[in-house]
């Protein structure tokens, strides 16, 4: 396996796409550069102690999305049986090692992480989570999550809802001209306290230096009619976001969020539902055992000029 940052990592080139993976940490995808520009960020220096707290690359977001609150504890929840467990922020997954397969056109990877010991305490289910990168021509990143409740029959259906927090590389500096473009959506946002507001019209624009969007759930309102598409004018670049793939689950939300002003990234993270939607219902999927089920969609990178 090659190195970077000291760390060892898969990579996957084709044409002037490069994707640097990281099994071991995550089942991170750490970078997408094409032809030398980044498209996902990664910073160049990274504490690797705690590669789950890098803010860079996609961290996959597994079993629960963000924040859980139980009688205002944060990272607890609450079973069916009235059982409270501890969930760590967006889930445990990012911080598992995952098992991977390359496939034979090295275009893509598989990752899984299975149920083990350590996760059953937090999550007591089996199961199988696994993500598939693949490119597709040169400037386009197809994303496959499938989620397998792997328990015998005889046992109960498995709650989960997954997703995704892409960094794509955006320079602070560039913010008041690049856009954000949305299919009709229903916005919201997670309170102080953990409750989750009522849903109000969005926009179809936004411009990323809008201080309203950190931390915006925009509800997609029916099934999309269009791709979710960023543009960067001086970059003269557009990325699109095709949440409407064929077998796929249908996408809850996509949430919008950057760390600070100064931040040369910003964050376009679809889940399949919201925080905390194991107690408020928002998103929250059910599994039978042996059941499974695919969300997937694509990112396709462009020029805005020719």
């Amino acid at each position: 396996m090659p190195k970077f940052q000291d760390q060892d990592v898969i990579e996957i080139v084709r044409g002037g796409s490069r994707l640097l993976l990281a099994p071991q940490a995550g089942g991170r995808l750490l970078s997408w550069h094409l032809h030398g520009a980044p498209i996902i960020h990664w910073p160049d220096t990274a504490d690797w102690s705690e590669p789950a707290l890098v803010r860079g690359g996609n961290p996959l977001l597994f079993p629960f999305i963000a924040r859980h609150r139980v009688e205002g504890r944060v990272g607890f929840w609450r079973d069916a049986q009235g059982v409270v467990r501890e969930m760590p922020l967006h889930g445990f997954a990012r911080d598992l090692p995952f098992d991977a397969c390359v496939d034979a056109q090295g275009a893509g990877v598989q990752m899984t992480l299975t149920d083990s010991d350590a996760t059953h305490a937090r999550y007591p289910f089996r199961f199988r989570f696994e993500a598939q990168y693949r490119l597709v021509g040169e400037a386009t990143l197809e994303v496959t999550l499938t989620t397998t409740n792997a328990a015998n029959a005889d046992a109960g259906s498995m709650p989960y809802y997954a997703g995704h927090h892409f960094y794509f590389a955006l320079p602070h500096t560039q913010r008041g001209e690049a856009t954000l473009a949305l299919p009709r959506t229903v916005y919201r946002h997670q309170l102080a306290d953990g409750a989750t507001t009522e849903p109000q019209p969005g926009a179809t624009r936004y411009r990323f230096d809008d201080p309203r969007i950190v931390d915006r759930f925009h509800c997609l309102d029916g099934e999309p009619a269009s791709p979710v598409r960023i543009e960067m004018p001086t970059l003269n670049r557009a990325i699109e976001i095709d949440l409407k793939r064929p077998g796929s689950l249908p996408w809850y939300a996509v949430t919008t969020w950057t760390l600070a002003p100064e931040s040369d990234f910003y964050c376009v993270e679809p889940w399949l539902g919201l925080p905390d939607a194991i107690h408020h219902g928002l998103g929250l999927r059910w599994l039978a055992p042996g059941q499974s089920e695919t969300a997937t969609l694509r990112i396709a990178v462009s020029a805005l000029r020719s």
